[in-house]
């Protein structure tokens, strides 16, 4: 299973997340399944995002694209985003 972890900054959290909740449909229709958000527990402005993806191929495509761009933009990412495509190898115990 394919995952999409993703860091970055934020002008204001507060603004940042309607944008980043509302964007939730497209996420779904390029084969999103959902996921985990994280806040830094020093800097409430710096995000870390873990998202399912049914495909590599639709991950990495979605990533790259130009709506995906302008979204952050509007939602006031301040940083280049750290994003690392990953496979789910298995669990580990305690």
């Amino acid at each position: 299973m394919p995952y999409i972890l993703v860091r970055h900054r934020v002008t204001d959290y507060d603004a940042w997340k309607p944008v980043f909740d509302e964007h939730g449909a497209v996420r779904e229709t390029h084969g999103s399944g959902g996921g985990y958000l994280f806040r830094s527990s020093h800097d409430p402005n710096e995000v870390v995002i873990l998202l399912e993806w049914d495909d590599l191929e639709e991950a990495e495509q979605f990533a790259q694209s130009d709506d995906l761009r302008q979204t952050m933009q509007r939602a006031g990412v301040a940083d280049r985003p750290d994003v690392y495509f990953l496979e789910l190898v298995g669990r580990v115990p305690a």
